[in-house]
């Protein structure tokens, strides 16, 4: 029934639109054309009188005249529209409540153990083929489920418009092939960036379920297997949003260059340049200017600063600024 959503019933449907096509009839007419009985007509007349659908003469004979539909018909589809969207609204709040109700009285509504690498590769396809938004991701050396350039899901899911942020450890460069599978992944789509060392794996779809190691595995062939944990909307959940940003602020992008290789990493497969906003601070930084002048000029806070110098030291193995300036030097930052 197309005209449900007004509160018309089938026979009141078939009858408004005869009369609409026909402009008047009576209800032993409208009966036979109808396929209807001449009690079940009547009925959906008087119907649809009540819902000043259609206007009866005064008879006799009685006739029986559709009102105009876009007076009569389109205001009750609206307040029906009005009311279905109002219905979707609260049966969403109340799927909303139930959940975290339930979260909050199941811990396995927030965690999930997954054991063995099958189960973990699957689990990351999952992930993949259900994400809408954005996948991030912190990629490390020596695979344990999912072997570089075997993730075909990436590419699927960059193809309908999901983004992909992934930061990559150093050491999983020196992998086989994982430059090329890298190159592969942003000429497609993906903004990568680089970092010396990464915490853990993991993986989050659309910043409302990760996956990461409860216990770490060893790489693939290795007895260990390796035990996840798949994690939902909760502070933990937060938590490992916030470590994926914090880290993904002070790497260094990889792009392609007019060759069609990744610039950002040095002949070692290492991260050979700075973030933007970092080059800048360490110019400053070198030029003397002091670490509060720098985060006025920056817009930063002043323990933002502090925090992208010590990452910066870490970085360069500096155990002063002095050394830090003199390291930046030697690699080419400045």
């Amino acid at each position: 029934m197309v005209l449900e959503l007004a509160g018309l019933s089938a026979d009141e449907e078939a009858v408004y639109g005869l009369l609409v096509a026909s402009g008047r009839a009576g209800a032993t007419d409208l009966a036979r054309q109808c396929g209807l009985t001449d009690a079940r007509t009547r009925h959906a007349l008087d119907a649809l009188a009540a819902k000043s659908l259609v206007n009866p003469s005064d008879g006799p004979p009685r006739l029986y005249q559709a009102a105009p539909p876009d007076v009569a018909l389109l205001p009750r589809l609206k307040r029906s529209a009005d009311a279905l969207d109002l219905a979707q609204r609260e049966a969403a709040r109340l799927i909303d409540t139930y959940r975290d109700t339930m979260r909050r009285h199941d811990a396995g509504q927030l965690l999930e153990v997954v054991t063995g690498a099958e189960a973990l590769r699957q689990n990351l396809r999952r992930l993949q083929n259900c994400a809408r938004d954005e996948m991030l991701w912190f990629c490390k050396a020596q695979y344990v489920a999912m072997p570089s350039g075997s993730n075909t899901e990436e590419y699927e899911a960059l193809a309908r418009g999901v983004r992909y942020r992934v930061v990559y450890e150093q050491a999983f460069f020196d992998d086989e092939g994982a430059v090329d599978n890298v190159v592969a992944g942003v000429r497609a789509g993906e903004n990568a960036r680089a970092a010396p060392r990464l915490p853990l794996r993991l993986a989050i779809a659309d910043r409302s379920v990760a996956i990461f190691p409860l216990v770490a595995g060893g790489p693939h062939g290795s007895p260990e297997e390796p035990t996840t944990a798949l994690v939902r909307d909760s502070n933990l959940l937060e938590a490992l949003v916030a470590l994926f940003d914090r880290y993904w602020e002070s790497a260094v992008p990889l792009r392609l260059d007019d060759t069609g290789e990744i610039s950002g990493l040095d002949a070692a497969g290492a991260p050979g340049g700075l973030a933007p906003t970092d080059s800048t601070l360490l110019s400053l930084l070198v030029a003397g200017v002091a670490d509060k002048a720098i985060a006025s000029q920056m817009q930063l806070s002043r323990r933002t600063v502090q925090r992208r110098i010590q990452s910066m030291m870490e970085r360069a193995g500096a155990a002063t600024r002095m050394q830090l300036a003199w390291q930046a030097a030697r690699r080419g930052w400045l």
